[in-house]
């Protein structure tokens, strides 16, 4: 990940990654199922990607007690790679979202709840090029917006909307994770787009406008 620079681009945008770049789904999934299967502790894999966004310890300890969480959670990040990784597809519109920001002459930066070498991993697979920042959730996100000067923040939960207004970033939101487009409005996302898809023409107008 390496530091930050203080030359920040004239644009700089955030992007949260699951649900958001990647439709990580059908990866968790498979490394939840691999966890149950080596500690015999059943857990509702379909149900527990239904609810992606908050830190993976939230999700663990629906499924096991407090004392494990910690040991459960190193564990599945230890499997996420081999299981998780080819599995992961980029959400519809992700790469050209991240080409019209650096076409504008702006800056990209992933800001996710996810290990940040495991989200790493995923932009690398999937040939999208950003500087990651890890582990930060819903108003923790603003630490990283903050840092980099991001003046924009693209996501698809509340939590994304809640990190982008604290930073005082404008809150773009997609109905592309588990919160539709009344709950992301209702949480004041500043702008609310079915998915990615309609990114590159939003953000052509918005950054016109700010030239």
């Amino acid at each position: 990940m390496g530091g930050v620079s203080n030359d920040f681009a004239p644009l700089t945008v955030g992007f949260d990654l699951d649900m958001t770049l990647i439709d990580s789904r059908p990866g968790i999934k498979a490394v939840y199922d691999e966890l149950a299967a080596e500690t015999g502790v059943f857990i509702d894999s379909a149900l527990a990607v239904t609810r992606l966004g908050p830190p993976m310890d939230e999700e663990l300890a629906n499924w096991f007690p407090a004392e494990r969480i910690a040991g459960m959670a190193d564990r599945f990040r230890a499997l996420y790679p081999e299981h998780a990784i080819a599995l992961t597809p980029a959400m519809p519109g992700a790469a050209a979202a991240v080409d019209a920001v650096r076409a504008a002459g702006g800056r990209v930066v992933v800001v996710t709840a996810k290990y940040a070498p495991n989200a790493s991993l995923h932009l690398a697979h999937l040939g999208i090029d950003a500087e990651v920042r890890g582990w930060l959730w819903a108003e923790a996100k603003a630490e990283a917006l903050v840092e980099y000067g991001a003046t924009v923040y693209v996501g698809d939960h509340v939590g994304d909307v809640r990190g982008a207004r604290t930073a005082g970033a404008l809150s773009v939101a997609v109905a592309t994770g588990p919160c539709d487009a009344a709950e992301l409005r209702a949480a004041g996302a500043d702008v609310v787009l079915d998915d990615l898809t309609q990114f590159p023409a939003w953000f052509a107008g918005y950054s016109s406008a700010a030239a």
